[in-house]
């Protein structure tokens, strides 16, 4: 199989909240949209969010992103 042409789900949603630099932390409609944007994931939105749900959910409970709003995938993340 051959690699992915974009880094770990986990470093592109670090990259993502720590571009966006949003006070009370970055929605993960915002990361989604800045994923999309700027890395090469392919066009299916609904494959990317399910990745970027396990990634948030994965980040919060490794201590790497921490939880501002809402709970589970769902709120907002500061690094």
């Amino acid at each position: 199989k051959a690699p992915a042409a974009h880094p770990h789900y986990a470093e592109m949603v670090a990259a993502a909240v720590t571009s966006l630099k949003e006070r009370g932390g970055s929605s993960r409609s915002a990361i989604l949209k800045y994923i999309l944007k700027n890395f090469n994931v392919g066009a299916e939105e609904k494959k990317i969010n399910a990745h970027l749900k396990l990634a948030l959910k994965a980040a919060v409970a490794k201590g790497t992103l921490k939880q501002t709003k809402g709970t589970g995938a769902s709120g907002s993340f500061k690094m």
